[in-house]
């Protein structure tokens, strides 16, 4: 298999930080790959015709996306589930991460991507409102399992990359920042390390 991939995408990060959970990243083959709305890349298009990453090109030659339908995928490839059987709770607190990460790359767009002159700061505030408002869900109602599973790789990757490019200080949620502390030493974490600046032009 194939995965064009991202260094510095959160969702990129969580299908290949489940890839390696569920022992199967010897079986990927990881392709980095820039993409921006303002920096066409059309060799992701041919294969995911909005333009993003992660795209997982699987052995028949199939190519799937988004992450959380490529995570979806792998899970049926290997014999312990992380997508566990109470699928709804799992998906839920996968839906808040993937909140997170997307409203948090709107505030880049509103603080440093966007040209100066046509940033508008209230909407930029208001995309913050949400990671904080997300953060201190997390910190009084997430209890991570003992064995990590899709909830808790979504979380970890989307407050990680929340860390790396500074949108959010995390020391405001202590449970939470533990947890996300301890969680960063496991090896697919540590295989999968943030990189790199967004190309938009």
């Amino acid at each position: 298999m194939k995965l064009l991939y991202q260094t510095h995408s959160p969702f990129a990060r969580k299908a290949l930080v489940f890839a390696h959970e569920a022992g199967l990243a010897d079986r990927i083959e990881v392709i980095h790959h820039e993409t921006s709305p303002t920096l066409r890349n059309d060799d992701v298009f041919a294969l995911n015709p909005l333009g993003k990453v992660p795209v997982l090109i699987t052995d028949d030659g199939e190519a799937i996306f988004d992450s959380g339908v490529i995570c979806e995928y792998l899970d049926g490839l290997h014999d312990r589930p992380l997508i566990p059987a109470d699928r709804i709770a799992a998906l839920r607190w996968q839906a808040l991460a993937n909140g997170i990460s997307e409203a948090g790359i709107l505030v880049r767009w509103e603080t440093t991507r966007r040209p100066e002159p046509l940033r508008y700061p209230p909407l930029g505030e208001g995309h913050l409102a949400k990671v904080a408002g997300a953060c201190a869900y997390l910190e009084a109602h997430f209890q991570p399992a003992e064995q990590p599973g899709l909830a808790e790789i979504a979380i970890a990757t989307a407050l990680s990359w929340i860390a790396f490019r500074e949108i959010h200080d995390l020391a405001a949620y202590p449970r939470l920042s533990a947890w996300l502390d301890a969680f960063e030493q496991r090896p697919s974490m540590r295989a999968t390390t943030l990189v790199g600046e967004t190309l938009d032009a």
